[in-house]
């Protein structure tokens, strides 16, 4: 007589680069709004401030998409969501690529690039929920980097390829298609990724909202939890300076095409290797550390530009070395969030961090243009570096206080 004996096969976590593929269509869909076709409405006589209106209206359901990211986690499953919205993303870059690129065409084209950018939201609220269930705790870092270089890395694809494509190609719509359908193909890497067993999914809708906002609440106020939300509001490795490069490149002499090239394709490429460093570091050393060394870094990297001579080589040394920097910020973040939020509603969770983390960039960017009018281009880079400082200091104070009162020992 023989006994049968049934063997459960072990899950064997996905491999980090799988979230790579994943979000490159968060990425597509950015960079194609915000380069692509903000360039063929430019060349069509489009003003720069209905360009403007129009790029705006993109970015702000990524703003707000901490309203329904409790969606994903409460109705039904991860994998159905990023089929859904993958599938929405497509058809609404495709649709773009059918409309007449005039001015006459904004305000339709403004609906579908709104209802494209809540769509591709959900993706990438999605994608995270997957890495923080199907990634295992020592490698969240490396997910990270690739995450934020799939990020990147698709804002290029949607940007310098999709402009090179419809420059290319003798109707619009045909770019337009190449990228929707890029985007359609990342849903094979599914096939790759474990459907998460929801933990604080229940039969009731209420019962489901009560254990979100209890495991919610908890993340918040745990030790990691406290420590990622006010890093969040930081002016540390924010990359502010980044998003004015273009508008100082006078100072330093450089060239349009130098500026287009700099802060272009190679700084993409740049950023993406900072991040896929940044993220195997994160692996490798204490995460809070880590994120304190990417934004001295920065700081470093700032001053360095202010005080070296200002002309087009130097333009392009330390602009490079900054978006370096960047890319290490971007994914010691990234790791440090996911070390935090553990699972539960992790979709969720995330994404309440990834919003919060916007506010120091809108208000550096905001002060580097203060300080650049008041204080020329060295200024700015000193009052940068400055608040880098400042930001790095409160930190390691917080962190040595919650430490202390961890280590309190109540005897009777």
């Amino acid at each position: 007589m023989t006994e049968s004996i049934s063997v459960t096969k072990e899950h064997r976590p996905s491999h980090p680069v799988v979230f790579m593929f994943l979000v490159l269509p968060f990425g597509i869909s950015a960079g194609y709004i915000t380069v692509a076709y903000a360039y063929m409405f430019s060349k069509a006589g489009v003003s720069v401030e209905a360009i403007a209106a129009l790029v705006g209206a993109s970015l702000l359901p990524h703003v707000i998409k901490f309203l329904w990211a409790p969606l994903v986690d409460a109705t039904l499953s991860l994998k159905k969501w990023y089929v859904l919205s993958s599938v929405i993303t497509a058809a609404g870059i495709f649709a773009t690529g059918i409309l007449p690129i005039q001015a006459s065409s904004l305000p339709v084209v403004t609906v579908i690039v709104v209802v494209t950018n809540v769509a591709v939201s959900f993706l990438g609220i999605t994608t995270n929920g997957l890495a923080a269930y199907d990634v295992p705790d020592d490698k969240k870092g490396r997910a990270s980097g690739y995450m934020q270089a799939g990020n990147l890395g698709g804002s290029g694809l949607g940007g310098g390829a999709g402009l090179w494509l419809a420059q290319q190609l003798p109707q619009p719509w045909m770019a337009a298609s190449i990228l929707a359908i890029s985007c359609l193909l990342c849903c094979l890497c599914l096939f790759f990724v474990r459907e998460p067993l929801s933990t604080v999914r229940a039969e009731k809708v209420l019962h489901t909202l009560k254990n979100m906002i209890t495991d919610i609440w908890s993340t918040l106020k745990s030790r990691m939890g406290f420590l990622a939300v006010f890093l969040c509001f930081l002016p540390l490795g924010t990359g502010a300076a980044a998003n004015l490069w273009a508008a100082v490149a006078g100072d330093w002499h450089a060239s349009a095409n130098t500026v287009a090239f700099v802060t272009g394709l190679m700084s993409g490429l740049i950023t993406s290797a900072g991040c896929l460093l940044g993220g195997w570091m994160c692996d490798r050393m204490d995460r809070k550390l880590a994120y304190v060394i990417f934004g001295l870094l920065q700081v470093v990297c700032a001053l360095a530009m202010a005080y070296a001579p200002h002309t087009e080589i130097m333009y392009i040394v330390w602009t490079s070395l900054y978006a370096f920097g960047v890319g290490l910020s971007y994914a010691g973040f990234s790791a440090f969030v996911f070390e935090a939020i553990g699972k539960g509603a992790a979709a969720t969770k995330f994404t309440v961090y990834a919003s919060l983390s916007n506010a120091p960039i809108y208000y550096m960017t905001i002060i580097d243009g203060w300080a650049h009018t008041h204080y020329g281009p060295s200024g700015m880079l000193n009052t940068e570096a400055t608040f880098g400082a400042i930001g790095i200091v409160l930190f390691l104070m917080l962190l040595a206080f919650v430490n202390r009162r961890k280590k309190v020992v109540v005897t009777i």
